[in-house]
């Protein structure tokens, strides 16, 4: 049975545990995202994020409070600085971890942990551009508001349709041009036969 086991022990003794844990927390915050397997990342899922929730609100305390864990100025500098305004409307969730497969030599089970708004590539949600169509717009029965786009689209399709008639015609002067009669293809073919013989 599994009572009482909250966090993962990960094979270390307390003060190893919680000096690699700061350490990987100082590296997440300073490069945004860090590789290492998937027991230590969600290890450092459940350190990190209420640090990033107390930095949200900047007093002496809060930061006395996160440099107590992290032990490094430069990444609590960080973390309020740049980290919190970033998150600062973000619930919770502020990591995420994404599985990379199995590690070459042991084969031990790796991760990538980021911060999630520090991500401009990954968007899970996918805001998708919509697609813009060359067709026109729906018909419908005669408004007052509807009349100048209906204006609009006509005109538009006169010019569309009087450019596509000047297209075809600058086509067929080129195609006439380039066309030889047949009956002098055939007189060129004898002569160059008669100047062989």
């Amino acid at each position: 049975m599994r009572h009482g086991k909250k966090h993962n022990h990960l094979s270390r003794k307390t003060a190893h545990r919680k000096s690699m844990l700061a350490n990987m927390a100082c590296s997440l915050i300073e490069h945004k995202r860090i590789n290492t397997t998937t027991a230590k990342a969600k290890a450092l899922r459940t350190f990190v994020e209420p640090l990033v929730t107390k930095s949200k609100t900047d007093t002496t305390h809060n930061r006395r409070i996160v440099f107590s864990k992290l032990r490094d100025k430069y990444a609590v500098a960080e973390l309020f600085r740049e980290v919190a305004p970033k998150v600062a409307n973000r619930p919770g969730g502020y990591t995420r971890i994404i599985k990379l497969g199995n590690r070459l030599g042991d084969a031990a089970d790796m991760a990538m942990i980021e911060l999630v708004d520090f991500n401009e590539l990954y968007n899970p949600k996918g805001k998708k551009k919509k697609k813009s169509t060359r067709r026109a717009g729906k018909k419908t029965s005669s408004s007052p508001s509807n009349s100048p786009k209906k204006e609009e689209t006509a005109t538009a399709e006169t010019t569309a349709a009087s450019s596509t008639e000047k297209a075809d015609a600058v086509d067929d002067q080129k195609n006439e041009e380039t066309k030889t009669p047949p009956q002098d293809s055939k007189k060129n073919k004898d002569s160059k036969d008669g100047d062989e013989k």
